[in-house]
C-alpha cells in the first residue's frame, strides 16, 4: 500500500447534521482517494455522529479510518488519538462542523512540495456569522514570518503540517485544556518550522458557526477563558525569548482573547468575577505586558487592560458602559497630541500615564463621527445672495486654534457617503473654507463649535456638509450627522427659472444641501405649470 499524500484528522463529537457536509467535502477532494487518509475520532458522541462515521468508513473502507472511545471533553485527545494512527507524509486538521474547498488539499500539498514549506496555510472563512481573522490572506506568500505577519492572529490548528516536524518535536495537543489547546501545537509548530507558506488565491476552509452556537469557544466563561489564555501565554513565554519576537505573539493575546473578556458583557458579571478577571489579567500584564506591547494596542483596548491592571473595576465598568450608551469619549488635542478622555484619564487616585490614553498611529474616524452633530441649521434669504447658516458639534477639545478644523462642502456622489469618517492620504487637497467661518469651545469644554455660512448657488447640485480635523497628524473628513429636524424646503424666486432648496438628511443620516430648478429650462409653458402641480399635489398628499 502506498503512503498516502495527507491525512486528515476529524475530532467528532455531536455534530450532526454538520458533519456529513464536512465528510462529503474530504472524500471529494480533488486530490483522490488514492492519495489521502482521513482519520476520524468519535469522542463519546450521543448523537447520530458515530453512525454516520461508520457509513463513510464502510463507503469508503480505504480511505476513511473510524475509532470510537469515551468522551474526553474536548478536541485535544482525538486529535492526539488521530496522530497515533496517521501515515501521511502531511497531516491536517478539520473541524468536524467545518468543510474544505474541492481543491484545498491538492493545492496545498503541491506548496508545501514546491516550497518546502512545514506549514501551510489556506485561506479560512466564517459561513452563519463565524467571525475569521482575514489579515494574513491579503496575499499569497511561500515564506512568512510568525513575527512579522497576522499569522500570531490565526493559530487555529487548519492548516497543513508536515509530519515528520510534528514527529521529531513530539507535537501534540494539551488534554488539560479545555478552549485552545490546538494553539500551543500550531504556536511550536510555527516556532519549529523552516518555512510557513500561505495560501489566498482560493477558499480552502469554511468555518461553520453553528446555528445554535455550540461551537466550544462559545460556550466558555470569562474565567475558563482567562485560565485557558494564561496557560497559552506562560507557553508561548516558554518558546519564545522576552523582547519583540515574544512581544509580536501575544500581542495577539492582549488584543484578542484578553480584550474579549471585558467587552459589553463584562458589567453584567458579578462583583467577585469582575474582580477575578481584572486580577488575572493585572497577573499576564505584569509579567509581559511591555511598553512595545502598550503602544502597539488600539486606544480603546489599551484603556481596558490598563485599567484592569489596576484593579479600577468600576471605572472599568463605566468606561465600557459609557461607550456602549454614548459612543467614543471626545478627543482632547494638547501639544500635538490626541488623548481619548476614557474614565480615569489623568485620575490621580488611578495613576495610569497620558500615554495609556493617547492616540499612536491609529485612524479614529469612530470617534470623530460619533462626536459631531449638527447643533443649528438656518436660511437666509435676504439681499441678493443666499445662503445657509451651520453650526456643527464636533467632540474635539483643547488646541483647535492650531489644528486643521474646518467646515466645507463637497459633491455628492449618486451611492451617496459612507458613514463614519476617514481618514485622508498624506498629501489630500483639502476644500477651501466655506464662506464665513468661526470655531469656539463648548460651554461645558467637551468640544468645539464650528459655523460657518455656505453660499447656494442656481443649478442644480447635491453638496455633503463635511468637517475635517486635524488629530495626531492625521487629516479626516467627518460627514455631519442630522440629529434633529432639518431644515424646511426654500425657493428662489428671482432668477429666471426659480429653484428649490434643501437641507436634509441622505440615507446615511448625514447633512446634504440639494438645489434644483423647479422645472426643466426646456419645457413649454404649459408642462411647466403640469410638473409644478404636479409637485404641489404630491405635497399636499403626503
Amino acid at each position: 500500500m502506498t503512503t498516502p499524500d495527507v491525512t486528515v484528522v476529524v475530532a467528532v463529537y455531536n455534530t450532526m447534521p454538520y458533519l456529513t457536509e464536512c465528510l462529503n467535502s474530504l472524500v471529494g477532494q480533488s486530490i483522490g482517494l488514492d492519495r489521502l487518509e482521513v482519520v476520524a475520532v468519535d469522542d463519546g458522541s450521543t448523537d447520530d455522529s458515530g453512525r454516520e462515521l461508520d457509513r463513510f468508513a464502510e463507503k469508503y473502507p480505504n480511505t476513511v479510518k473510524v475509532i470510537h472511545q469515551a468522551n474526553s471533553g474536548g478536541p485535544a485527545a482525538p486529535s492526539n488519538r488521530a496522530l497515533e494512527l496517521a501515515t501521511g507524509r502531511y497531516v491536517y486538521f478539520i473541524g468536524s462542523d467545518d468543510y474544505l474547498g474541492k481543491e484545498a488539499l491538492a493545492r496545498m500539498v503541491a506548496c508545501a512540495d514546491e516550497h518546502g514549506s512545514d506549514v501551510v496555510v489556506g485561506k479560512m472563512v466564517g459561513t452563519n456569522g463565524r467571525y475569521v481573522h482575514q489579515a494574513l490572506y491579503k496575499k499569497s506568500d511561500p515564506d512568512v514570518s510568525l513575527y512579522e505577519s497576522a499569522l500570531p492572529f490565526t493559530l487555529a490548528n487548519t492548516k497543513l503540517f508536515r509530519r515528520e516536524l510534528v514527529e521529531k518535536y513530539s507535537l501534540r495537543f494539551p488534554e488539560d485544556l479545555p478552549v485552545g489547546s490546538d494553539q500551543p501545537f500550531t504556536l511550536e509548530a510555527c516556532v519549529r518550522a523552516a518555512r510557513i507558506s500561505v495560501l489566498a488565491d482560493y477558499t480552502y476552509y469554511y468555518a461553520v458557526k453553528r446555528g445554535d452556537a455550540s461551537n466550544i469557544t462559545y460556550r466558555a466563561n470569562h474565567l475558563s477563558r482567562l485560565r485557558c489564555t494564561e496557560r497559552i501565554m506562560h507557553f508561548a513565554a516558554s518558546l519564545i525569548e522576552a523582547g519583540p519576537k515574544r512581544d509580536a505573539v501575544l500581542e495577539r493575546h492582549f488584543t484578542w482573547e484578553l480584550a474579549k473578556l471585558v467587552q459589553d458583557d463584562f458589567p453584567a458579571l458579578d462583583a467577585v468575577t469582575r474582580a477575578e478577571v481584572c486580577a488575572g489579567i493585572a497577573k499576564l500584564a505584569d509579567a509581559y505586558f511591555t511598553d512595545g506591547l502598550r503602544d502597539s494596542m488600539d486606544v480603546k483596548r489599551r484603556v481596558r487592560i490598563c485599567l484592569a491592571r489596576r484593579g479600577a473595576v468600576d471605572l472599568l465598568v463605566k468606561a465600557i458602559e459609557d461607550e456602549a450608551a454614548h459612543g467614543s469619549p471626545p478627543l482632547l488635542l494638547e501639544d500635538g497630541r490626541a488623548y481619548v478622555r476614557y474614565p480615569g484619564f489623568r485620575d490621580p487616585s488611578v495613576g495610569l500615564p497620558d500615554r495609556v490614553y493617547e492616540v499612536i498611529g491609529e485612524a479614529v474616524p469612530g470617534r470623530l463621527a460619533e462626536g459631531a452633530s449638527l447643533v443649528s441649521a438656518e436660511w437666509d434669504q435676504s439681499g441678493d445672495d443666499m445662503a445657509v447658516d451651520l453650526t456643527v458639534r464636533l467632540g474635539l477639545a483643547g488646541e483647535t486654534g492650531s489644528a486643521v478644523v474646518r467646515l466645507a462642502t463637497k459633491a455628492m456622489p449618486k451611492s451617496a457617503d459612507k458613514p463614519g469618517a476617514r481618514r485622508l492620504p498624506v498629501g489630500h487637497e483639502l476644500p477651501a473654507l466655506v464662506g464665513e467661518f468661526t470655531r469656539k469651545p463648548t460651554e461645558d469644554g467637551e468640544g468645539t463649535l464650528l459655523t460657518a455660512r455656505i453660499p447656494v448657488k442656481p443649478k442644480s447640485a447635491k453638496l455633503g456638509v463635511r468637517v475635517y480635523a486635524d488629530v495626531a497628524g492625521s487629516t479626516y473628513e467627518v460627514p455631519v450627522p442630522v440629529r434633529g429636524r432639518p431644515l424646511p424646503l426654500a425657493r428662489r424666486w428671482r432668477e429666471r427659472i426659480p429653484y428649490r432648496i434643501s437641507a436634509n438628511a441622505n440615507p446615511k443620516g448625514r447633512l446634504v444641501i440639494t438645489t434644483a430648478p423647479l422645472w426643466e429650462p426646456s419645457l413649454g409653458v404649459g408642462k411647466r405649470l403640469r410638473q409644478l402641480m404636479s409637485r404641489v399635489k404630491r405635497k399636499l398628499t403626503r
